[in-house]
């Protein structure tokens, strides 16, 4: 185990971390200086091109809040990639096992057409294999002075909410939470036999969990499961005490912006997070000149193309984690130029702090890149 406290102060000057991480994986691939790893140490297929991760982590892995992301970086053909996933399940304040190994995290990954990272997770990563971790973060994680919660989950959106309610239901009783579960079809559907046992577990009239399907793309509906897009008639039918109750929602950018519409002013509190950007149509002018300060490279990019990916296409590779405008990971100075907030459609031109994730140039722009 590598040295902690005192002692590693004192040893530090004379450590190479790279050269110690290098050799230390010879003995146990988890051991590290100071770089936090997992290991996956099951595997599963959950749905459709869907599979939940469960991971192992070591000593250096921060503590992870149910609700939050984590971002997980891996190799692939030889680069490093990092993607932002939120664990399905997370074990309290990472507690300390027999043996000093902490309890362990999953993650659940939907495999993306074109998508390197999510495609190797779920095709490539095997049981053994261990991943590189980031630090958490996101705020949307349990509020204790919350009595009645919906939960509204679109696709993969359902696995913050997942471990939300796991957390829930292990530590109170009585739980009040209506999860509506929106998916294309009945195969895409995850952890369904798990929800459908947590909402049996609650009496007749008593509160619990209470589950509801709602399908886009399914040809015949099975009884209990709705079809239709967010609507006010299909909420108000199967939550009747909306007003009543904090929202959790997690989905694609246009239907959480769908939701917001909806909901914003009919329920007690509404928070959202979004894993693609809003439904907007791009507004793509002619290039602009993007000048980097540091490397002094002068690029010229697409008015209104997103910042990251436009950089990314141009073989630069700035730091980031989420790529949804969340983590702050990418944040940068923006010293001169207009830049656009492509969640909200804001303009800026005041001198500041630019997410490159979800922020296009307006005009000729200098980054602190």
């Amino acid at each position: 185990m590598p040295a902690t406290g005192a002692l590693k102060r004192v040893i530090a000057p004379l450590i190479d971390p790279v050269a110690f991480d290098f050799w230390a994986a010879r003995v146990n691939p988890l051991l590290s200086w100071e770089r936090p790893l997992a290991r996956v140490v099951a595997r599963q297929v959950t749905a459709r091109d869907c599979v939940t991760l469960v991971l192992r982590p070591n000593r250096h892995v921060p503590p992870v809040q149910a609700g939050q992301h984590v971002p997980v970086t891996v190799e692939v053909d030889g680069v490093r990639l990092t993607r932002s996933y939120s664990p399905s399940h997370v074990r309290a304040s990472h507690a300390r096992r027999r043996g000093g190994r902490k309890d362990c995290l999953a993650i659940t990954v939907k495999r993306i057409p074109g998508g390197r990272v999510s495609s190797h997770l779920c095709q490539e990563v095997r049981v053994g294999d261990v991943l590189e971790l980031g630090e958490a973060f996101g705020a949307m994680t349990l509020r204790p002075d919350v009595p009645r919660w919906l939960y509204v989950a679109a696709g993969s959106g359902i696995t913050p909410l997942m471990s939300l309610l796991r957390a829930q239901t292990a530590a109170t009783a009585g739980v009040d939470v209506t999860l509506l579960y929106w998916a294309r079809t009945r195969a895409d559907l995850c952890f369904l036999d798990e929800l459908r046992g947590l909402e049996k577990a609650a009496g007749s009239g008593q509160p619990g969990v209470r589950v509801h399907i709602i399908l886009t793309r399914e040809a015949t509906l099975l009884p209990g499961e709705y079809s239709g897009r967010p609507s006010a008639d299909l909420l108000a039918q199967l939550v009747p005490d909306l007003a009543e109750r904090q929202v959790y929602a997690c989905g694609t950018g246009g239907f959480v912006d769908s939701l917001r519409t909806l909901l914003a002013d009919q329920v007690a509190g509404f928070e959202a997070e979004a894993f693609t950007l809003p439904e907007r149509a791009a507004v793509v002018g002619a290039p602009v000149q993007v000048t980097l300060r540091r490397s002094g490279r002068v690029l010229d990019i697409p008015a209104g193309e997103a910042l990251l990916p436009a950089l990314e296409a141009r073989g630069i590779h700035p730091k980031h984690g989420c790529r949804m405008g969340i983590c702050n990971s990418c944040a940068c100075d923006r010293i001169s130029g207009t830049s656009e907030n492509l969640n909200t459609g804001a303009t800026q031109s005041e001198p500041g702090v630019v997410r490159i994730c979800i922020s296009a140039a307006r005009s000729d722009m200098t980054l602190d890149l």
